[in-house]
C-alpha cells in the first residue's frame, strides 16, 4: 500500500513505508515536556505510531496544585503516517530538528498550543540494544533536544503564557513492547529488571544529557554524558559519567541525584534536587488502561484526573515518574551553573548497587 510518505526519498527498504520490517512491536514516537522557572506547572506530552498494529495515539498531561490532568486518544492509523493528529491532538513539525508545534484542541477544560525550538542541534544517543536471552527487548534509536517553549495553555478558561518556559523534545524509533503483553516470554523464565535513569537538564547557557540503563549487577549497558556549550553549538561527551543515588527511605525513588563526569580539563560534578513527581502513566507509559498502542477502536478520547499527593510512592503502578529537578553544575574551571530539568527513574527488579533484590523491594 502506498501512502503520502512514500514520495519521500526516506525509504530504508525495498518497499512502501506502510511496511515497517516484520516486527509487531516497532513504534515511532514524539515526546515533550517543559515547565516554568520555578517548576510551579507541567506539561508532557506524547505521540506513537504503531504500524503493525495500524494505531497511533497521542497523550497531554498538565501538572499543576499536586493534580494531573491528562488527555488520552487513540484512532485507527490507516496506515498513513504523514496525518500526524489523533483527535484533539496533533504534533506539527514546522522545522525539522528545529522546531515542532503541539496543539490540543479544547477538552475537558485544558487546550494548547505550544511550540517547541531547539536551544542546539539534537543529541544522537548511543543505540538501545537490549536483549534477554535469545530475545531482542529493545532495539532503539533516539535523539534529544532541550527547548525554549512558547505560546499558551488555557486551563478551565485561564490562559497561561508559556514564553519562558524550557523543557525537552525527544524522537525515538525501533522495537520495544508495545500494546498487549506477550503471552510468551523467553525462556527460562526470569526476575523482569530494568533499570533507567534519565536526566535531560536545562541550563542558561549549557545543556546536559546523562543516562544510563544498568544490569542487575549495575553493569551499565547503555549510558552516556553529553555537554553542549550553547554558544558554540559545540558537544562534549564526557568521559566516565557515573550517578550517586541515595534513595528516599521506603521508596525506590531518589532523594537526590550526583552527576559526574570528566572534560579534557577537568571533572564535571552535577547535583539534582528533586522536586514534584510526574507519573508518566499520565501520558500512556505503563497506564493500565491507556497504554501505548493499545486498540481503543477507530477513535477513542478520553479524560482522566490524577492526584499526586495521594499517590502511593511504594507502589508499581507509580515506579515510572519524571521529578522536577533544580540542578547545580560545578565546570573545570570552577563555575557554578544552576538549571531546571526532570529526573527521570524506571527500577524493577535487582540492582545490586542500591541494595535492590526483589522485583519490588524498597530503600
Amino acid at each position: 500500500m502506498l501512502t503520502k510518505a512514500d514520495d519521500y526519498p526516506v525509504h530504508q527498504r525495498p518497499e512502501p513505508i506502510a511496511y515497517a520490517g516484520t516486527d509487531r512491536n516497532f513504534y515511532d514516537r514524539y515526546f515533550f515536556n517543559a515547565q516554568p522557572a520555578d517548576g510551579s506547572r507541567f506539561v508532557a506530552a506524547a505521540l506513537g505510531v504503531y504500524p503493525h498494529l495500524n494505531v497511533m495515539d497521542a497523550s497531554v498531561c498538565w501538572m499543576e496544585g499536586g493534580v494531573q490532568r491528562s488527555v488520552f486518544a487513540s484512532r485507527l492509523l490507516g496506515m498513513e503516517r504523514l496525518d500526524t493528529q489523533v483527535g484533539p491532538i496533533s504534533v506539527e513539525v514546522v522545522e525539522p530538528l528545529k522546531k515542532l508545534r503541539l496543539r490540543l484542541s479544547e477538552t475537558d477544560g485544558l487546550c494548547a498550543d505550544l511550540l517547541f525550538e531547539g536551544r542546539h542541534a539534537p543529541i544522537e544517543e548511543p543505540r538501545f540494544t537490549w536483549r534477554q536471552g535469545p530475545r531482542t527487548i529493545m532495539d532503539v534509536t533516539r535523539m534529544t533536544q532541550n527547548v525554549a517553549v512558547s505560546g499558551s495553555v488555557t486551563v478551565d478558561g485561564q490562559r497561561i503564557g508559556v514564553d519562558s518556559w524550557r523543557g525537552t523534545r525527544d524522537r525515538s524509533w525501533g522495537v520495544r513492547p508495545i500494546g498487549a503483553a506477550d503471552p510468551q516470554g523467553a525462556a527460562p523464565p526470569a526476575l523482569p529488571q530494568f533499570y533507567w535513569l534519565w536526566a535531560p537538564i536545562n541550563f542558561d547557557g549549557h545543556a546536559l544529557f546523562f543516562h544510563t540503563n544498568d544490569a542487575a549487577d549495575g553493569a551499565p549497558w547503555n549510558r552516556s554524558a553529553v555537554l553542549v556549550d550553547l554558544a558554540s553549538g559545540a558537544e562534549t561527551k564526557l568521559a566516565d559519567p557515573a550517578a550517586a543515588l541515595p534513595y528516599r527511605p521506603g521508596t525506590r525513588r531518589a532523594g537526590e541525584a550526583l552527576l559526574s563526569g570528566r572534560m579534557a580539563d577537568g571533572p564535571v560534578q552535577v547535583k539534582l534536587m528533586p522536586e514534584a513527581a510526574f507519573h508518566m502513566h499520565g501520558i500512556g507509559y505503563g497506564h493500565p488502561k491507556f497504554g501505548h498502542g493499545g486498540w481503543r477502536g477507530e477513535l477513542d478520547v478520553q479524560t482522566e484526573r490524577f492526584d499526586t499527593a495521594a499517590a502511593d510512592p511504594a507502589s508499581p503502578l507509580n515506579a515510572h515518574i519524571q521529578a522536577l529537578v533544580s540542578a547545580e553544575m560545578k565546570l573545570p574551571d570552577g563555575r557554578i551553573l544552576h538549571g531546571r530539568g526532570v529526573l527521570e527513574q524506571l527500577f524493577i527488579g535487582p540492582h545490586a548497587p542500591s541494595g535492590f533484590r526483589e522485583l519490588f523491594d524498597l530503600a
